[in-house]
């Protein structure tokens, strides 16, 4: 397992897709008040170098300990949502609205995801100013499963979805009739 700083160094693509603002202080005491918890201190690391984009294909899937609708061996996580408006794409602020849309637990706040499937920081079990745990949610099958205790574990655990054998298995999308 990777350690925070290693990661960092190597945890964004190049290029531009995605990436909103720089962020400021401003804008995240504004999201916390948005979402109503405090963002962990690792996350903020990560969008202050870039708010927001493409994972490194270095870092863009999570192992996990029982097979899910994507692969039987990991979860993809090739983007980051970032904080604040930007052209069409998703929001970390568009959490409690797509939670709600998608019916999901609460209180969550999307990382990552695409409707279907999603990457949260998972605030059920510490309250909103405890140290999130990572969930991954499958609204269709109507599952979740812990990934990570903490934001910090989740990105060290990490890695390139070229290290797995097993070919991904269909995408959500691919269910719907």
């Amino acid at each position: 397992m990777a350690r925070f700083d290693e990661v960092r160094a190597t945890f964004w693509e190049d290029g531009r897709h995605g990436v909103r603002p720089a962020l400021t202080d401003e804008a995240v005491r504004e999201a916390e008040s948005v979402l109503g918890v405090a963002l962990p201190a690792d996350l903020l690391v990560l969008l202050r170098a870039r708010n927001g984009g493409v994972v490194s294909s270095e870092r863009d899937a999570f192992p996990t300990t029982r097979p899910t609708s994507w692969s039987e061996s990991h979860v993809p996580f090739d983007e980051l949502t970032g904080i604040g408006e930007h052209a069409g794409m998703t929001s970390l602020l568009d959490s409690a609205y797509l939670v709600e849309e998608w019916g999901l637990p609460s209180p969550i706040v999307l990382l990552s995801g695409d409707g279907h499937t999603w990457i949260a920081l998972d605030y059920r079990s510490c309250g909103p100013y405890g140290e999130p745990s990572v969930t991954w949610f499958d609204v269709e099958r109507d599952e979740e499963l812990a990934l990570a205790p903490d934001f910090r574990s989740f990105v060290e655990g990490l890695t390139s979805e070229g290290t797995f054998d097993v070919p991904a298995a269909p995408g959500p999308a691919q269910f719907r009739a």
